[in-house]
Parts: C-alpha cells; sequence; structure tokens
C-alpha cells in the first residue's frame, strides 16, 4: 500500500490508473478507523481495480468549542489495517495541504439540508463537510465513493452536491455497523463513559420502537416525535430533534 502526503504524488497516481482504466473505489474517512469503516473497505476493494481511502480530519466542519484538536489520531494503526486489508493508497494530508488559503478557501454549500436536523444545531458543519469531500472527490477523481448511512443527513447532503454539480461519480452507501447491543458504531464512542455507554443503546431501541409504530401506521408524527424526546430524557439523553 502507498502512503501519499500531497495533492500532486495523488494525482499523479490516480491519474496513471484512470489512463489505463482503472475502476478506482475511494473511501474517504477522518481515521479511528473501526469495522463500519472496514465495511467499506472491503465493499471497495470487491468492486473496483483500484482502491483509495482518505484520512483526514477536516477542521472546517468542526465549529467553535467542538473536539478538532481532541479527535481521536491514530494513523499508524489505522494504515496497517487498511494494508492488512488490500487497499492500493492512503491519502493523509495536512490540513495546511487541503487548505492553504485557511479559512479563505472556497467553500461548497448545499443549501436546505444543510440547515435543519443535525444542520440547525452546528452552523456550517455540513458546509465544511461538502466542501472537503467535494475538493476529495476532485483530487481523487473515483468512479465510486462509498459512505455509511449512520451519517444520513451527510448521505444525501453528498448525493445532492454530486447530483447539482453534475460529478461523474457514484455514490455507493452501505447500512450502519453496530455493536450487539444496537450501538451504532462511531470514532467517538470512546468519549463514553461506561455508564453512558450501557445507555446509548436506548437511542437506537427507541427509534426502532417509534419505526414500528409506524409501520403499523400511526400517522400522529409530532406526538410520536415528542413521546421520544421525553423516553430519551427520561434516560439522560439531551435530544436536539428525533
Amino acid at each position: 500500500m502507498q502512503t501519499l502526503h500531497t495533492i500532486a504524488s495523488l494525482r499523479q497516481q490516480t491519474g496513471g490508473w484512470r489512463e489505463k482504466g482503472r475502476q478506482i473505489a475511494f473511501v474517504p474517512t477522518m481515521g479511528n478507523l473501526h469495522r463500519g469503516h472496514m465495511a467499506l473497505v472491503e465493499r471497495g476493494r470487491q468492486i473496483a481495480d483500484r482502491l483509495v481511502v482518505s484520512i483526514f480530519v477536516n477542521p472546517l466542519q468542526f465549529g467553535p468549542g467542538e473536539d478538532y484538536a481532541r479527535y481521536p489520531r491514530t494513523l499508524e494503526q489505522d494504515a496497517l489495517q487498511l494494508a492488512e486489508a488490500g487497499v492500493d493508497l492512503l491519502f493523509a494530508p495536512s490540513a495546511e495541504e487541503m487548505y492553504p488559503q485557511g479559512k479563505r478557501h472556497t467553500q461548497v454549500v448545499v443549501p436546505g439540508l444543510s440547515d435543519i436536523l443535525c444542520g440547525a444545531s452546528r452552523p456550517g458543519h455540513f458546509q465544511g463537510v461538502a466542501t472537503v469531500v467535494a475538493k476529495l472527490f476532485n483530487l481523487v477523481q473515483p468512479h465510486v465513493a462509498l459512505f455509511g448511512e449512520k451519517d444520513y443527513q451527510q448521505l444525501l447532503i453528498i448525493r445532492h452536491m454530486v447530483r447539482d454539480l453534475g460529478m461523474p461519480v457514484e455514490v455507493m452507501s452501505m447500512p450502519t455497523v453496530r455493536e450487539a447491543d444496537g450501538l451504532a458504531l462511531s470514532s467517538r464512542n470512546s468519549y463514553l463513559t461506561p455508564e453512558e455507554r450501557r445507555t446509548a443503546p436506548f437511542l437506537y431501541r427507541t427509534l426502532l420502537a417509534l419505526g414500528h409504530r409506524l409501520k403499523k401506521g400511526e400517522r400522529d408524527y409530532r406526538d410520536m416525535e415528542q413521546e421520544g424526546e421525553q423516553a430519551l430524557k427520561e434516560k439522560g439523553f439531551r435530544p436536539e430533534y428525533v
């Protein structure tokens, strides 16, 4: 596996593959890899001739007071996992390499979807996500890019961006990978205390129960939202929306 840190070296390698007619799959990540990431890697390995994974903790998608500085960075361990999984190229740039203009860097906005749900409480977050994904697509030039469905709003925003800007890449999604008790795998799960970890699966159980009621035909959406929010609050959650 090659590990590259510069845009020039990345373009040279992926450009050569495309000239030879190789199909390129791409999995963008922020590192601290878990089984959810590796499921995307495995699928990418199956569907393409060459597989590129990026590890980049993107400062544009972190707001003031968020965890950019302490986000888990485990590049050495991640690289070993990726090499064992048969990844062809790991792109691990610095923030300076990706954004030489700093905060004056051109940014991509997907209106509407970026301002609701998670976007309402994290202004600018999805603008940062769209910007880095657009730039990585431009640099890697993949035929297909793979994303998990855990961050479903993010997935929809990326699909809208690709559609609206006519990007020649297929966006493929894969189901959320969960622990045995239902907790979705996440690089931030390491932040949970033992007590929080025991409580966390209640979120998934609450959503499953609401989904079951919807399938049975219930349509009192606001009442169901309020009931879900109340159930979560009673368990110690602070839900922003259900």
